[in-house]
């Protein structure tokens, strides 16, 4: 059954002071809330290999972000910014990437509503080097804000290097600033590696390399999954009712060797940040499908809530790994739209690291469903002992009730 929810029982009050508009100096300088059975302490977040299970297995993100907002003018000069959400044709993004003359794009459009479709579009900066590159966009379709958008450029040269010389990295709205040359390195993970999100997995933004060497010399084992975080990370929760808020579609990859791990290993879990979270507890709904249906599946937003579901762990994850190994594939591509709240039942993830998250957002809600509605002890002790908050903010690592 669908849980009632009510945004507004998720909100406190966030000063626009405590939300951190740009990152510390050093990475792992950030303050670290641990939680544990109802119990809250604080350490510098260099300090993390301390706090975990010696014998934990430790699992990343290791998406990208693209610079995926680019400036065009129409010919009466007027600005027309583009966001570029999911990649539309070719629709596999490294394959849209690696296009070397024209490609699509699902895109936010602002001023949308002058625009016509079939209308071009010249940049709106100066080419520099790149003169001859000659970037255009041209609207093929609207919905609303929204729409799909053809790119064309000259010069042979792969959308991938376009972007990265004409677009700029989409920091989330609520700094309320533009974007400065700090952002290009500090809001990217340190083991940023896939591309293709718009969005940072910024729990990951607090880590070093001598955070990960600690981690690696208390016998943690790290693994990689890769979602792509999409633009929908940033919409609020508008209707009360959470039933209501409609969750896109972000495409995740896992390997097969770590499906095999999680089926088989006893250790504990940890998520690093809530894409990864979103990701793990995910295979299980992919693990029922193939169980039920004999194929992998995107998993829709209310699909863990609509009945009872019986199968262990470790027979929806053997699931997959028997459909792989039948179609002699080494990784999982799929889609999930999951939506986490309180009701919850986690199957996977034992602790996790995140940031501390907006009010009335659905990360505040995953939060709650993970500490067992205990959110209000975690994020009133962080309002009292001035950490700070959102992308840039300070960090936290908490353990399932």
């Amino acid at each position: 059954m669908i849980p009632e929810l009510h945004i507004e029982d998720y909100s406190y009050p966030l000063p626009e002071e405590r939300i951190a508009k740009y990152p510390l100096p050093e990475r792992d300088a950030s303050k670290l809330l641990v939680y544990r059975d109802g119990n809250v302490h604080e350490r510098k977040f260099r300090a993390l290999a301390e706090e975990l299970p010696a014998d934990s297995l430790m699992v990343f993100n290791d998406t990208k972000v693209v610079p995926a907002r680019l400036f065009f003018q129409r010919a009466t000069g007027a600005h027309i910014e583009i966001f570029c959400l999911d990649p539309d044709e070719p629709a596999e993004y490294n394959t849209n990437f690696a296009s070397t003359e024209r490609c699509r794009w699902k895109c936010v459009i602002g001023n949308a509503k002058r625009l016509k479709i079939g209308e071009i579009l010249t940049l709106d900066v100066d080419s520099g080097d790149w003169n001859d590159i000659e970037p255009r966009a041209r609207l093929v379709s609207r919905d609303g804000q929204t729409g799909v958008v053809e790119f064309s450029w000259r010069g042979g040269v792969p959308f991938s290097a376009v972007l990265e010389r004409f677009g700029q990295v989409p920091i989330p709205p609520y700094l309320n600033r533009g974007t400065e040359s700090i952002d290009l390195e500090r809001y990217q993970t340190l083991y940023a590696h896939i591309r293709g999100s718009v969005a940072a997995p910024t729990a990951g933004l607090h880590f070093t390399q001598r955070v990960l060497d600690d981690i690696a010399a208390r016998g943690i084992r790290t693994e990689n999954v890769c979602l792509h975080v999409g633009a929908g990370t940033f919409l609020p929760v508008k209707s009360s009712l959470v039933s209501e808020h409609p969750m896109h579609r972000e495409p995740f990859v896992v390997s097969r060797a770590l499906l095999c791990e999680l089926r088989d290993t006893r250790r504990p879990v940890v998520a690093v940040g809530t894409t990864s979270v979103r990701t793990l507890e995910s295979l299980y709904y992919v693990g029922i499908s193939c169980l039920e249906q004999g194929c992998p599946a995107d998993v829709g937003q209310w699909i863990p809530y609509e009945r009872e579901f019986t199968p262990t762990r470790e027979e929806a994850l053997d699931s997959i790994v028997r459909y792989l190994d039948a179609h002699q594939l080494t990784e999982l591509k799929v889609g999930t739209r999951i939506i986490i709240v309180p009701g919850f039942r986690f199957r996977i993830v034992d602790a996790m690291v995140t940031n501390f998250h907006q009010p009335q957002s659905t990360l505040l809600l995953l939060i709650s469903a993970f500490v067992g509605g205990d959110w209000h002890t975690i994020y009133d002790y962080a309002l009292a002992h001035d950490f700070r908050f959102l992308s840039y903010g300070d960090s936290s690592l908490l353990f399932r009730r």
